[in-house]
């Protein structure tokens, strides 16, 4: 028998949604192209349009200004190349690697402030600097460590000198309030399955009039000749009906984040540093440094107790290196090598978080030398 795993590494990806779940056997049911003119691509078409138009309501886009892509990263890459296309481009020092590797040239970085916030003095004096158009990147709320940015300050500061603002709000989407006009943004990156929904699909949702350079996929001239590519009807239905659940249980944000609390309270009692707690976070996320303990040694000890966390984003986990998040924050390199990231789903139970909070302590004093190490860990460290 598989013993049942705790999962807190919602930040890499949410456990699927049953109403998303539904959607999906639903949309599988139907052949069609949805390009196609017949009755068979009509019925499907149908399903992606309601989605799209559904989709735009949650975050105030228009249903035209939705294009729908393979995930966040695609989303941001698309923001960047289309939107930013004769521009300058200007990236927070905190992004994930979708926004900060996909510029064809060298970008500007903006400073963060050692609480993870983007530095707006910064940008107002990158941006004073110089009277070239630019488009600016920052991402609404932090993987790593949940800091949320103030971004319709930042959006303000981008007005006044005719910058374009795009916001990575992959972590951010279903998790706290937003809406794209209020952001000031002139559009944000969202992906299904960090709010619930399936692997493969996410969106590029624009301001009305935001100028939209050459597409990076071309094909058939799919989603008005800014994405190429047959259209998976059933992964959109269940983006959709993911994201609807997401927001409409908005208020359960308030029980995650008693649950966060929790575990992070335990612990800190066991004398660990949290990182990023200035400021605003996303109720789910807690970044954790335990002195003396490696981050990639704690998740494995912790997988060995069937209990999931990460040491960074997932794409980045076990590649060489420390966070460039905790870097930009000034965090020593030290102190970088021993985080690691529990990020509460939305089914996480008081269960859950009651089992992370009587492991941790044992683990971590575990791996200080302060009790034996099982044979299991020792040979699965590296």
């Amino acid at each position: 028998m598989i013993a049942r795993i705790t999962y807190l590494d919602a930040n890499a990806t949410e456990p699927l949604r049953p109403a998303a779940r539904s959607a999906i056997l639903a949309a599988l049911d139907l052949t069609g192209n949805p390009s196609s003119v017949h009755a068979a691509g009509n019925a499907a078409r149908r399903i992606v349009e309601d989605a799209r138009q559904r989709l735009a309501g949650l975050w105030g886009a228009m249903a035209g200004d939705v294009v729908f892509t393979s995930g966040g990263t695609e989303a941001n890459l698309l923001a960047i190349r289309a939107l930013g296309a004769g521009r300058r481009i200007i990236i927070g020092a905190a992004e994930h690697d979708a926004v900060r590797k996909a510029p064809v040239a060298d970008a500007d970085i903006l400073p963060v402030l050692p609480s993870g916030l983007p530095d707006g003095d910064a940008l107002h004096a990158m941006l004073a600097a110089s009277a070239d158009p630019a488009l600016v990147c920052v991402m609404l709320a932090n993987n790593e460590t949940g800091v949320i940015a103030p971004i319709a300050d930042l959006a303000a500061v981008c007005a006044r000198f005719g910058a374009l603002l795009h916001v990575d709000a992959v972590q951010a989407a279903g998790r706290m309030p937003f809406r794209l006009p209020l952001l000031g943004a002139a559009s944000i990156a969202v992906s299904a399955h960090k709010l619930g929904g399936p692997v493969g699909i996410g969106a590029l949702m624009m301001a009305p009039a935001t100028p939209f350079g050459t597409p990076i996929m071309t094909g058939g001239g799919q989603e008005k000749g800014r994405r190429g590519g047959t259209l998976p009807t059933a992964l959109i239905a269940g983006f959709a009906a993911a994201a609807e659940d997401a927001v409409a249980g908005l208020a359960d944000m308030a029980r995650i984040a008693a649950l966060r609390d929790e575990a992070e309270q335990a612990a800190i009692a066991a004398g660990a540093e949290v990182f990023g707690t200035t400021d605003a976070r996303l109720a789910n996320t807690t970044c954790l440094r335990m002195p003396g303990v490696k981050g990639q040694e704690l998740v494995i000890a912790l997988d060995l107790e069937n209990i999931a966390v990460s040491s960074g984003a997932a794409c980045s986990s076990g590649k060489p290196g420390t966070s460039h998040v905790l870097e930009a924050m000034a965090i020593p390199p030290a102190a970088r090598n021993e985080a690691i990231r529990v990020s509460l789903p939305w089914n996480t139970t008081a269960a859950d978080v009651a089992r992370f909070a009587a492991v941790y302590p044992i683990v971590t004093a575990r791996l200080r030398g302060a009790a034996p190490m099982p044979a299991a860990f020792a040979v699965a460290s590296p």
